[in-house]
Protein backbone atom coordinates (compact mmCIF):
# COMPACT_ATOMS: atom_id res chain seq x y z
CA UNK A 1 0.00 0.00 0.00
CA UNK A 2 1.21 3.51 -1.28
CA UNK A 3 1.80 6.34 1.50
CA UNK A 4 -1.16 8.06 3.22
CA UNK A 5 -2.36 10.95 1.94
CA UNK A 6 -0.85 14.11 4.01
CA UNK A 7 -3.97 16.84 3.26
CA UNK A 8 -5.61 19.18 5.57
CA UNK A 9 -9.34 19.42 5.72
CA UNK A 10 -9.07 22.55 4.05
CA UNK A 11 -7.15 21.04 1.17
CA UNK A 12 -9.34 18.53 0.71
CA UNK A 13 -12.22 20.49 0.09
CA UNK A 14 -9.99 22.31 -2.06
CA UNK A 15 -9.32 18.87 -4.70
CA UNK A 16 -13.43 17.47 -4.17
CA UNK A 17 -16.43 18.36 -5.44
CA UNK A 18 -19.10 19.27 -2.72
CA UNK A 19 -20.65 15.76 -2.64
CA UNK A 20 -17.11 14.35 -2.68
CA UNK A 21 -16.11 16.37 0.26
CA UNK A 22 -19.92 15.85 2.05
CA UNK A 23 -19.55 12.14 1.30
CA UNK A 24 -15.72 11.10 1.85
CA UNK A 25 -14.41 13.54 4.63
CA UNK A 26 -18.28 13.91 6.90
CA UNK A 27 -19.12 10.94 6.28
CA UNK A 28 -22.20 11.41 4.23
CA UNK A 29 -24.14 9.59 1.87
CA UNK A 30 -25.56 9.97 -1.51
CA UNK A 31 -29.71 8.96 -1.80
CA UNK A 32 -30.22 5.68 -3.01
CA UNK A 33 -30.23 5.00 -6.98
CA UNK A 34 -28.32 8.09 -7.50
CA UNK A 35 -24.84 7.27 -7.75
CA UNK A 36 -22.90 7.41 -10.87
CA UNK A 37 -21.73 3.69 -10.40
CA UNK A 38 -25.52 2.51 -9.51
CA UNK A 39 -26.02 0.26 -12.78
CA UNK A 40 -22.34 0.14 -14.11
CA UNK A 41 -22.13 -3.48 -14.87
CA UNK A 42 -18.96 -3.88 -16.04
CA UNK A 43 -16.91 -7.43 -14.66
CA UNK A 44 -15.93 -6.55 -11.14
CA UNK A 45 -16.84 -8.12 -7.65
CA UNK A 46 -19.98 -6.10 -8.09
CA UNK A 47 -23.73 -7.08 -7.82
CA UNK A 48 -26.96 -6.21 -7.91
CA UNK A 49 -28.18 -5.10 -4.28
CA UNK A 50 -31.11 -3.87 -5.05
CA UNK A 51 -30.79 -1.39 -2.14
CA UNK A 52 -29.83 1.71 -4.65
CA UNK A 53 -25.86 2.14 -4.21
CA UNK A 54 -23.10 0.13 -6.11
CA UNK A 55 -22.42 -3.13 -3.88
CA UNK A 56 -19.41 -5.45 -4.15
CA UNK A 57 -18.73 -9.01 -2.21
CA UNK A 58 -15.17 -7.64 -2.01
CA UNK A 59 -13.17 -4.92 -1.72
CA UNK A 60 -10.84 -4.58 -5.19
CA UNK A 61 -7.72 -5.06 -2.46
CA UNK A 62 -8.17 -6.16 1.15
CA UNK A 63 -5.43 -3.84 2.23
CA UNK A 64 -6.92 -0.66 0.35
CA UNK A 65 -9.29 -0.25 3.25
CA UNK A 66 -9.87 -0.53 6.98
CA UNK A 67 -13.07 -1.18 9.21
CA UNK A 68 -14.52 0.83 12.02
CA UNK A 69 -17.84 0.30 14.06
CA UNK A 70 -20.45 2.52 13.59
CA UNK A 71 -22.96 3.53 15.83
CA UNK A 72 -24.32 6.38 14.66
CA UNK A 73 -27.93 7.29 13.50
CA UNK A 74 -29.19 4.61 16.40
CA UNK A 75 -27.80 1.51 14.28
CA UNK A 76 -24.55 -0.58 14.84
CA UNK A 77 -23.07 -1.07 11.47
CA UNK A 78 -19.23 -1.52 9.89
CA UNK A 79 -17.80 1.93 8.23
CA UNK A 80 -15.43 1.05 5.15
CA UNK A 81 -12.79 3.84 5.25
CA UNK A 82 -9.72 4.03 2.51
CA UNK A 83 -6.71 3.42 4.36
CA UNK A 84 -4.92 5.99 2.46
CA UNK A 85 -6.80 8.91 2.66
CA UNK A 86 -9.16 8.20 5.28
CA UNK A 87 -12.19 8.65 3.73
CA UNK A 88 -15.03 8.00 4.40
CA UNK A 89 -16.39 5.22 1.81
CA UNK A 90 -19.59 3.66 2.93
CA UNK A 91 -20.19 0.22 5.13
CA UNK A 92 -19.91 -3.52 4.53
CA UNK A 93 -22.87 -5.83 5.72
CA UNK A 94 -23.10 -9.67 6.21
CA UNK A 95 -25.93 -10.29 3.88
CA UNK A 96 -24.16 -10.57 0.65
CA UNK A 97 -23.78 -13.31 -1.96
CA UNK A 98 -21.37 -16.09 -2.35
CA UNK A 99 -18.60 -16.32 -2.75
CA UNK A 100 -17.77 -13.78 0.58
CA UNK A 101 -21.42 -12.99 1.61
CA UNK A 102 -20.34 -9.54 1.64
CA UNK A 103 -21.98 -6.55 0.89
CA UNK A 104 -19.55 -3.43 0.74
CA UNK A 105 -22.14 -0.87 0.02
CA UNK A 106 -20.16 2.12 -1.26
CA UNK A 107 -21.02 5.67 -2.35
CA UNK A 108 -20.64 6.16 -5.91
CA UNK A 109 -18.86 9.23 -5.08
CA UNK A 110 -15.83 7.64 -3.32
CA UNK A 111 -15.63 5.35 -6.58
CA UNK A 112 -13.57 6.24 -9.73
CA UNK A 113 -14.13 3.02 -12.02
CA UNK A 114 -11.30 2.05 -14.31
CA UNK A 115 -11.87 -0.35 -16.92
CA UNK A 116 -9.92 -4.26 -16.92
Amino acid sequence: MKEKIPKSEDEWKKNLSEEEFRILRKKGTEPAFTGRYVHNNEEDAKFDSGTGWPSFWEPIKEDAVKLENDCSLFMRRTEVICKKCGGHLGHVFNDGPHPTGMRYCINSASLHFKKQ
